[in-house]
């Protein structure tokens, strides 16, 4: 697959609090593309970062209704992958892609 064909599944990492927590156990967590399998995550994350993934768990965070200055408003569906590394491969998400 091309790099822009990767990109098109990976749109982002997720740096949150429980983001930073998991990476502790060489996972990482990644906003990814509502129709993206997980062989394509992970063909994905290998082919940018050249690292051997283990394991890829996904879940969709349903959308919210919240407001904005006093309408409500519904938020997206988003899909996240917590993606987890082979044992000895390191992934530095902050450098950028």
């Amino acid at each position: 697959m091309s790099k822009e064909h990767h990109y098109s599944i990976i749109k982002s990492p997720a740096i949150t609090e429980k983001g930073t927590l998991v990476s502790a156990s060489n996972t990482h967590v990644f906003n990814v593309a509502s129709r993206a399998t997980k062989p394509q995550i992970k063909a994905a994350i290998e082919g940018l970062f050249n690292v051997k993934v283990k394991a890829v768990n996904t879940l969709v965070r349903k959308g919210k209704v919240k407001r904005f200055k006093g309408r409500p408003a519904l938020l997206s569906d988003v899909k996240k992958a917590y993606v987890t590394l082979a044992d000895g491969e390191r992934l530095d998400v902050t450098t950028g892609l």
